[in-house]
């Protein structure tokens, strides 16, 4: 499946999950009824019971949403997480920090947070979150000292694939529906431990009533572990051939999971309950569920899906030798020579100039989305390396990170860059302005077009952490800069946009967290909008090519419609009112669209490197993420 196809999947998951909660609750309803009707006779109080339940298990699955809102750095602190810092020098955590970098980049998303759980010893991770823009990965510390290099990437890759496949959004959702459906168990366990009321005559009725709040409970406890089971399986199987796929090598993967079932501490987390709300999310086994409530395929079974011709007798040699000298992850980096990745002998290979033509055809920039290669996770490692340690260095700081993605935005015309600088002392003072002018002199004039992506990718972790008052100055800064004149260049519009996006959905996760809904034919304007601004952008003092272009991306999408060529007056400010419908269309209409701007940005089927820049820009501003790489190696 493409990307695509696995939004397409992930939203029919989600509706068989709500009507498998439906049908728990359904479950949990009768059985309290039925209690109720044999104790007491009487159909009022089965009746009120009923209320009674339908108010726990949601105000219970209400709840726990609300405490998720805030995404999925929430979930990794809440299951015992350590923030990484971007500018780590820790060795092990600088290497899982490298290889989370260069995947986001390769994989066209923001730089996730990362968390690492320093007290549990077994292997396993987990992302979690709303989006790509708010979504956190954490690792355990096993984990970062039982794998090497390679097996780091092969897990840190299976992660990613639950980023961008939607799996995590389905996660979350998960974790708060099924707490609702536990919330009776949760009750009477409470009354039982707490209360002591069974101890004396009247406290019978409620220690009775506690009773049967356990073992109706059971009911939910059981449909809990059916859905997560029927939910994760497959899913984990798609996201292990997705790393595969990333890392174009069964080695780390096959490596990672080999280490789980040879080490003592496997993948069990120490915090049962945790591990119990979080099993359907996790890279490993998080606690011993089997048979129907396994939330993951067997291991040898995993095992053999990478390597066909692996005997599970191994697992037994691999424990023997380990149980005396248990592997270092570092150490093995030195003898296998894997540590030299995070240093490049004589720098990066040059970048292609921005003149470069591409070879690129709709279906294949389509099939790109959101499933990097090896040869992407290469290019994203050059990339970084060329953005150079000074701009790495700045993108990591918090004091200079905000002034450096303005410094991206000023306009290269004197005259708009000192508007630009009014508005931003208007809202951020002289200081940041003057900061913001003297990195674009000093680093970013003369920056390659493909670095302004990568930076910014960079820079995103740092900036989201900044409180929320100065997020939101900055996101009115950026707006104030876009239409300070209209003479905005497409790219810059599309970066500013994309920069808005994605804070604002690190602000508000929830809020944001939706599946596509429009269909092609009730976006007609805005599909003829956006490929007007990009085929005029491309074309500036060539109305003839430019009417061309509009038509080729017109007849990919809208082939029966006729739709005249007519470039809004207000030039690339009429984007405003294209993304938000744009960005709800189905995945089917969606991959339509990417194929519409790859034709009216490229008809001869080529594109330079600005061009490339551009589209991979508006595709991220709609949710449909492009590798570093367009042209495969």
């Amino acid at each position: 499946m493409n990307f695509f196809e696995h939004q397409a999947a992930a939203r029919r998951g989600s509706g068989r999950l709500v009507l498998l909660f439906l049908l728990a609750v359904a479950g949990i309803v009768l059985a309290v009824d039925l209690a109720t009707l044999l104790f007491t006779g009487s159909w009022g109080a089965t009746a009120a019971a009923t209320v009674a339940t339908l108010l726990v298990i949601a105000l219970g699955s209400l709840y726990r949403i609300a405490s998720l809102r805030g995404g999925g750095a929430v979930v990794a602190a809440q299951m015992g997480g350590t923030l990484v810092p971007e500018d780590t020098r820790e060795p092990s955590l600088r290497r899982l920090r490298n290889v989370v970098e260069e995947i986001a980049i390769a994989s066209g998303v923001p730089v996730p947070r990362l968390f690492v759980m320093e007290q549990e010893a077994g292997i396993n991770a987990f992302a979690a979150g709303y989006s790509p823009s708010d979504a956190a990965i954490a690792v355990t510390r096993g984990a970062l000292d039982r794998l090497n290099r390679d097996e780091l990437q092969g897990v840190i890759a299976h992660e990613f694939a639950h980023v961008l496949n939607g799996d995590m959004r389905l996660n979350i959702r998960l974790i708060g529906l099924l707490f609702g459906i536990l919330m009776l168990s949760l009750i009477g366990q409470r009354i039982l431990i707490y209360g002591r009321l069974g101890r004396s005559r009247d406290g019978t009725p409620i220690l009775v009533a506690a009773l049967v709040a356990m073992a109706v409970g059971a009911i939910g406890v059981f449909f809990g572990r059916m859905i997560k089971a029927g939910v994760s399986r497959q899913r984990e199987l798609l996201a292990d051939a997705s790393a595969v796929q990333f890392t174009r090598q069964t080695r780390g993967l096959a490596g990672a999971l080999k280490k789980i079932g040879g080490l003592d501490a496997g993948s069990k987390l120490q915090d049962k309950a945790d591990a119990e709300e979080v099993s359907h999310m996790l890279f490993g086994p998080g606690a011993a569920l089997s048979g129907l409530f396994a939330t993951h395929p067997p291991l040898v079974e995993r095992i053999r899906r990478l390597e066909p011709t692996f005997d599970a007798r191994q697992l037994q040699q691999l424990e023997a030798r380990w149980r005396t000298a248990p592997p270092d992850g570092l150490a093995e980096d030195l003898a296998l020579g894997l540590a030299g990745r995070d240093v490049v002998a004589g720098g990066p290979p040059p970048l292609p100039s921005a003149g470069a033509q591409l070879a690129v055809t709709p279906p294949m920039v389509a099939g790109q989305v959101a499933a990097p290669g090896d040869d992407d996770y290469r290019r994203a490692h050059d990339l970084v390396e060329s953005l150079g340690p000074d701009l790495r260095t700045l993108a990591r700081q918090r004091e200079a990170v905000m002034p450096l993605l303005l410094g991206l935005l000023l306009d290269t015309d004197a005259v708009v860059a000192a508007r630009q600088r009014s508005e931003i002392v208007a809202r951020c003072g002289e200081a940041l302005a003057q900061q913001a002018f003297d990195l674009r002199r000093q680093e970013l004039e003369a920056l390659h077009p493909a670095l302004r992506l990568p930076l910014a990718s960079l820079a995103f972790p740092v900036l989201r952490q900044r409180p929320r008052p100065e997020l939101e100055r900055f996101l009115d800064t950026i707006d104030a800069m876009v239409h300070t004149d209209g003479r905005v260049s497409v790219f810059e519009y599309c970066l500013s946009k994309l920069l808005q996006v994605q804070v604002r959905e690190a602000l508000d996760p929830s809020r944001h967290a939706r599946f596509g809904r429009n269909k092609a034919a009730g976006v007609r304007q805005e599909f003829a909008t956006l490929l007007a601004v990009l085929a005029q952008a491309g074309h500036p003092d060539a109305p003839a090519q430019a009417q061309r272009a509009y038509l080729a991306g017109l007849q990919r999408v809208l082939p029966r419609d006729h739709l005249p060529y007519s470039p809004p007056a207000e030039g690339v400010q009429a984007l405003d009112a294209v993304w938000e419908p744009l960005d709800a269309l189905v995945p089917a209409a969606k991959e339509m669209l990417v194929e519409a701007l790859v034709d009216a940005v490229s008809q001869d089927q080529r594109v330079n490197v600005a061009e490339a820049e551009l589209l991979r820009t508006v595709c991220a501003v709609l949710h449909c993420p492009l590798p570093a790489l367009l042209e495969r190696a």
